[in-house]
């Protein structure tokens, strides 16, 4: 007879427990990207609802954006960090293929020995890691985990490419995800559609750069981070209103249930769209941090989560649905309960 493996459980429930940010200091205006693609600042608010956005200096790293924000989000769930058992990663801009970036932020943060590692699901990786956070904790393998959405996305564009340089921008956010006395975290729905990988993309890989400098020397372009921007509109306005009303309906709940809905902040189009087609009740606040920050990929989330809440118009307790999509394409969405905050 085979040997019988024992199975570990954990807690029945899961909590953001606690949220904490990092926003770079510059803040650059439509005006300062605008020149190089020949736009202006009408367009640039028309197009994506745009005001501002933050860029990071050479000294703001991946690394010391996520050791910010981290020890903001540990601060806030009165949890220390020789209590966290794994740190989760969602990013698409270290530009280390290895080692990734989580051990080093572990380490950073006075961990030891703590599981670390970074996942990559572009403008959806919080929710990702979110989900994954949740499961660990419910399974026994950890008791609490750090996940963070860090982006410095002005390493990966073109800022003279019209599609994307007036887009994107830095920044990062951490939350804290441990054992609760009630579900505070719903069900994730996810998935993904590669049919539609060619929408963000790196527009070409290492190994094509590397032939192309043996070829061309200083000539070679660099890869750079690449959207088709009317694709991914069309394909988010068409189909994620599916994705919210499963994860709503997974987590046992109605939209009159809803305090607060935070999408990634990936175009102010998309959100006003989502925000129709679902008809949200009227008490229910609608994170628009994209006004002021841009769109941060997988650090879009908690950045508009701590935004509503550092502005009031959502307090800890409120019920909020996290909807991302983005690069793969990827999706995910889960209902959860907004935690104390920085």
């Amino acid at each position: 007879m085979a040997a019988r493996i024992a199975q570990t459980t954990g807690a029945e429930h899961t909590a953001i427990l606690g949220l904490g940010v990092y926003r770079p200091a510059r803040i650059v205006t439509n005006d300062e990207v605008a020149g190089p693609i020949d736009s202006s600042d009408e367009w640039i608010r028309t197009r994506s609802g745009i005001k501002t956005r933050r860029f990071a200096s050479k000294e703001e790293t991946i690394h010391s954006m996520s050791v910010a924000a981290s020890r903001g989000a540990l601060e806030s769930a009165g949890v220390e960090a020789d209590q966290v058992d794994c740190v989760i990663v969602a990013t698409s801009t270290h530009l280390l293929l290895t080692p990734a970036a989580a051990p080093q932020i572990a380490t950073e943060l006075g961990m030891n020995g703590t599981a670390a590692f970074d996942i990559s699901a572009g403008c959806a990786g919080f929710c990702h890691a979110l989900a994954l956070a949740s499961d660990l904790v419910r399974a026994g393998t950890a008791g609490h985990v750090l996940v963070i959405g860090v982006e410095k996305l002005t390493n990966t564009i073109n800022p003279k490419d019209r599609a994307t340089a007036f887009l994107f921008a830095d920044g990062a956010g951490a939350v804290v995800v441990g054992p609760s006395e009630e579900q505070r975290i719903g069900p994730t729905v996810w998935g993904s559609d590669g049919t539609q990988h060619h929408a963000i993309r790196q527009d070409k890989d290492w190994i094509e750069f590397f032939e192309e400098i043996e070829e061309k020397g200083l000539d070679a372009v660099r890869p750079y981070l690449a959207m088709e921007g009317t694709a991914v509109f069309r394909w988010a306005a068409h189909s994620l209103e599916k994705v919210c009303r499963d994860a709503i309906d997974r987590a046992g709940l109605s939209t009159d249930d809803l305090d607060a809905m935070i999408p990634h902040q990936a175009n102010g189009r998309i959100i006003e769209i989502m925000a129709r087609v679902l008809k949200l009740p009227e008490h229910c606040a609608l994170a628009n941090d994209i006004e002021e920050t841009g769109n941060t990929s997988a650090a879009s989330i908690p950045l508009a989560m701590e935004a509503l809440l550092r502005k009031g118009e959502s307090k800890p307790g409120d019920t909020a649905l996290l909807i991302a999509f983005g690069a793969g394409l990827s999706y995910a969405a889960q209902v959860v309960t907004l935690p104390n905050w920085q």
